[in-house]
């Protein structure tokens, strides 16, 4: 079925200014829906610890300016916010004054009450101003407190929570005292619009974060310390990976440069390689498609604000024709390639089937075009356009917990490849309020395919935890998310499972009783995209690649100017090159440490040095980065050493 985004609601608390569109909040540009009675009890210790100081937070902001209008105050990944409209501009300046009436707050052991009241109380409150305040206001409603009693379904007990004199409309759950909040900093002010719509009001958006102790606090702003010096975009840079030119390629658009590629087709070559030898078949797909495709799948309009506008074009007999016989037939409307699963269904459905062709595994490096909000594009980790290491494998359901255990494996193969020691998956399923208007109205099929997935990963032995309304619209997924060698949590990847959209594009297979059925379809793409799996990978090694993934792979370096020397440097160089190893020489007139400087700088990850005792001996001096000199070798040697090491993927 073709889903479609929940209507607008228009704001009796903030009407749009007039002749400004209102626009649906879909995708990208909606704030994460509120969460459900159940999903607050699973709140873990460190997720109350931060949704209170979020509160203390507040009790703070309100005491200093108590003209001060608060929305919302969630905890989120890193810590916790709290959106808030004020004359006053908040900067970090303030941030010091505000943390020492937190610190008043907390010494004085406030408890959290939780307080049932009834709609009718709630209203009068928050008209007399009480609501995210310390006192009443009765000339300063808490009108996004009244806008929010709006979203709280009808059966839901409506609750506050007090500590000394604040109170904040909130359904919990918190931790019993301030006093239990030891460890907090903030951190950071931005501007966010009320619930995440552009037509609503503008907000400051104050953020901070929270531990159980100061110990745990202080190591994660070292950890922050150490990923400011592996920000991928600083060492993408130094490096000459990739450059963003926004004035004319446009922004989240990367130009990968020589070095940056690379990488790429040694992380194509890892994925072909595992793939064909996992029974996988290439295809290739356009860029752009119809928007039949598009309704077809019910990416449109569910997704229609994450893609970019369509472009529409008439095909030159039409144009012909609508020239002499007047407007004609409406022009084909076509749009850049968002996802490549509805093609790839095309394909499936371009022959006929049978049970004996599947599983049918079609894997793509397919490049995509996502429109993300200019204030989300960072780096590599968010743009604009992006090549996905994807796949569909099509498949009966008795082949399904086979096929997608063997999709997990792949996910660990890579693990260890790339040093990812610590790692969970994440799988979301769906809640049954949702169905038919965020998820496909199949109770059976999501109840079926969730105990599937579950399955799978308990008999694999998989670390997962399940997070419940977070599924695709058409299936469960599974999010990966991995962690870099300073502890840093990336969201590497996602598989899904699509139960609706085959059916939706008619897709069939004979089966052995000669009845025609559809198939599953798993959606996977274990190594993400180039650009978010490069940035992590940056981060990851802060620039320093492995052997087989180095950019520059061996810098030869000459010590002196003999002609026999550079002639042996150059032959040296040319023999790695008819391996594809990708060697270059600094024939320089600089001294040698100067040349091993240069290269250290690049991040080279061999230097093989070679002088006048070298070329009699016919040697090297292997040299590598960041681990010093390792002696001398012969030249053969040191060749099949540096072959061996890039077959086998090693450092």
């Amino acid at each position: 079925m073709t889903m479609a985004p929940p209507a607008p609601r228009e704001n009796r608390h903030f009407p749009r200014p007039p002749g400004r569109r209102l626009r649906p909040v879909t995708g990208m540009n909606m704030e994460k829906e509120r969460k459900t009675l159940d999903e607050r009890d699973q709140m873990s210790e460190l997720e109350r610890i931060r949704h209170s100081c979020a509160h203390v937070m507040a009790t703070a902001i309100a005491r200093l300016w108590p003209d001060a209008q608060f929305a919302y105050g969630p905890p989120v990944e890193n810590g916790f916010y709290y959106d808030v409209e004020l004359e006053h501009r908040i900067t970090p300046d303030d941030f010091a004054r505000i943390e020492a009436e937190m610190k008043k707050e907390i010494k004085a052991n406030h408890r959290f009450e939780r307080i049932v009241v009834t709609r009718d109380q709630a209203l009068e409150d928050a008209r007399k101003g009480r609501l995210g305040a310390v006192c009443e206001r009765p000339d300063r409603p808490s009108k996004f407190k009244l806008d929010l009693l709006e979203d709280i379904p009808p059966d839901e007990p409506i609750t506050y929570f007090q500590n000394g004199d604040f109170i904040d409309l909130c359904a919990g759950p918190h931790v019993m005292r301030t006093g239990n909040l030891k460890a907090f900093r903030l951190t950071s002010v931005a501007s966010a619009y009320y619930k995440g719509d552009e037509n609503n009001p503008q907000l400051q958006r104050i953020y901070g974060t929270a531990f159980k102790n100061k110990t745990q606090l202080e190591e994660y702003f070292k950890m922050l310390e150490e990923a400011k010096r592996r920000d991928h975009r600083k060492i993408g840079a130094e490096m000459g990976l990739y450059t963003l030119d926004a004035e004319y390629t446009g922004p989240g658009m990367p130009l990968w440069l020589p070095k940056g590629t690379a990488i790429i087709e040694e992380l194509e070559k890892l994925a072909k390689e595992t793939e064909f030898a996992a029974g996988y078949v290439r295809v290739r797909t356009p860029h752009l498609a119809k928007e039949k495709m598009y309704l077809t799948s019910g990416h449109l309009p569910y997704y229609k604000d994450s893609m970019f506008p369509p472009m529409e074009v008439r095909e030159d007999e039409e144009e012909k024709n609508a020239t002499r016989e007047g407007a004609g037939a409406p022009p084909e409307r076509y749009y850049l390639k968002a996802m490549n699963c509805p093609h790839h269904h095309r394909i499936f459905a371009a022959e006929p089937r049978s049970y004996r062709d599947l599983p049918l595994r079609l894997a793509e490096y397919g490049t995509c075009y996502r429109y993300e909000q200019s204030g989300e594009l960072f780096g590599l980790m968010r743009v604009r356009s992006l090549n996905m290491n994807d796949a569909h494998i099509y498949c009966t359901e008795d082949q399904f917990a086979e096929e997608f255990n063997a999709v997990n494996e792949m996910y660990l193969k890579y693990f260890k490849i790339f040093g990812i020691e610590k790692y969970v998956m994440r799988f979301s399923t769906h809640s049954p309020e949702g169905l038919g208007k965020k998820y496909v109205n199949e109770p059976g099929l999501w109840k079926k395919t969730e105990d599937m997935v579950r399955q799978v990963l308990i008999n694999s032995k998989i670390n997962y935890v399940e997070v419940p309304n977070e599924a695709a619209f058409y299936g469960p997924k599974i999010d990966v998310q991995v962690w870099s060698v300073i502890g840093r949590e990336f969201t590497l990847a996602t598989n899904q499972v699509d139960f609706a959209v085959p059916a939706q594009f008619g897709l069939q297979y004979k089966d052995r009783d000669n009845t025609m059925k559809t198939p599953l379809c798993i959606h996977r793409a274990p190594l993400g995209t180039h650009e978010r799996f490069i940035g992590f990978l940056i981060e990851h090694y802060a620039g320093n690649f492995p052997l087989w993934l180095a950019p520059e792979q061996v810098r030869v370096l000459t010590i002196g100017e003999d002609e026999a020397l550079i002639a042996y440097a150059k032959d040296l160089v040319a023999e790695l090159r008819r391996h594809q190893v990708r060697a270059e020489a600094d024939l320089s007139h600089d001294p040698i440490k100067a040349k091993v400087a240069a290269a250290e700088k690049a991040r080279v990850h061999t230097m093989l040095a070679v002088g006048p005792r070298d070329l009699a001996a016919g040697k090297v001096s292997v040299r590598l980065h960041g681990k010093g000199h390792q002696g001398a070798k012969p030249k053969d040697e040191a060749i099949a050493d540096i072959l061996t090491a890039i077959r086998e993927r090693r450092g």
